[in-house]
């Protein structure tokens, strides 16, 4: 197998040389780093709905549509990649995701922990330092090869994640920000004041190709031939251009951000023959937390809505039917034009 070590590279390049591995299924483990900042979004996303285009172009950031499923990401050099490209047949990938996930973090897992921190595995594919994410990772298939990407996270940029975001407004934006900053953590928080005597980057991507290679078996230098340029140029063509960045995604009810496994922000808004309702909620482990409400609706009595908020906290969101009508049976209040339906609209 094939160990492309390149350190810092273009933007594009950290990203269109595993699709280009992908699509030529070459079995590689690369290890990249991107020389200036970027977004990267989602296969199945929306660029319009997910992203501040109009803000990352004021900035220069570029946006690029990777292949592999997963939430917008602001990417830049503080952050290394590894990059594990395997045929689909190949008896090392085992069935199923949570397997394959499980399997292939090992190694990064073994890195932190080398480096004193206590990370462990989180289904489905999350990695967790102390309670916190530590590392972002996705899965899919690109050609006929199973494609594994993930990151070391020394440092991380939260003020300009949160704000690459495409966003309702600003309130929502601050919530954003306060979630990824309080679950997101990286190596060099981890780490404190033993972040000096961190190895620098050729250090840690040895560190990783070593742990890889007790997974995968021994690896032989990459060559970035002929072969492989010829098809990241080709994929360069179809990848880089506005058309595939706008290329048609899943629809989203409103706004949904995924901060790690379990816990996502979301933002609901609908309208109902007594009003529109708005809703901001952040679910946590299938619980409903800071539930927040809104709307030009009329309710008497006008506390109605702080105490449906009050009764949704710390309860199982997949409840959320039920909730509703124990709280409309044991609560006295009177919202004309707003049914059960509606509250479920915004708050399934």
């Amino acid at each position: 197998m094939e160990l492309f070590n390149l350190g810092k590279v273009p933007w594009d390049r950290s990203q269109l040389i595993y699709h280009a591995l992908g699509e030529l299924n070459r079995e590689a483990l690369s290890l990249v780093s991107p020389a200036t900042p970027y977004v990267c979004l989602g296969f199945h996303q929306n660029v319009d709905v997910e992203v501040d285009l109009e803000y990352c172009r004021s900035q220069g950031i570029p946006v690029f549509r990777r292949e592999v499923g997963g939430g917008a990401v602001f990417l830049d050099g503080r952050q290394l990649f590894f990059q594990l490209v395997l045929r689909k047949n190949n008896p090392l990938v085992p069935l199923g995701m949570e397997a394959f996930y499980r399997k292939f973090l090992e190694p990064v897992i073994q890195v932190h922990r080398r480096l004193g921190i206590p990370a462990e595995y989180r289904p489905i594919n999350d990695l967790a330092a102390n309670g916190r994410k530590i590392s972002g990772t996705g899965a899919g298939h690109i050609g006929d090869s199973a494609v594994f990407v993930g990151n070391l996270i020394l440092d991380f940029d939260y003020d300009t994640m949160a704000r690459v975001l495409k966003v309702p407004d600003e309130k929502f934006r601050d919530k954003v920000h306060k979630t990824i900053r309080e679950n997101l953590s990286t190596i060099r928080a981890e780490l404190g004041p033993k972040a000096a005597d961190l190895p620098d980057e050729t250090g840690l991507n040895a560190m990783l190709a070593e742990e890889f290679s007790k997974v995968l078996g021994p690896f032989t230098p990459g060559r970035m031939d002929a072969e492989l340029e010829a098809m990241m140029r080709t994929l360069g063509r179809k990848m880089l251009p506005e058309s595939w960045l706008h290329r048609r995604g899943k629809r989203v009810n409103g706004r949904q951000v995924k901060v790690r496994a379990g816990l996502e922000v979301l933002h609901r808004v609908h309208k109902a023959k007594g009003g529109l309702i708005r809703v901001d909620r952040t679910v946590e482990d299938g619980r409903f937390r800071d539930v927040d409400i809104s709307g030009d609706f009329f309710v008497q009595p006008k506390d109605a809505i702080t105490r449906l908020e009050l009764f949704l906290e710390g309860r199982p969101a997949a409840d959320v039917r039920s909730l509703l009508a124990d709280f409309q049976a044991n609560h006295d209040f009177d919202l004309p034009g707003v049914t059960i339906e509606d509250w479920l609209a915004v708050l399934e």
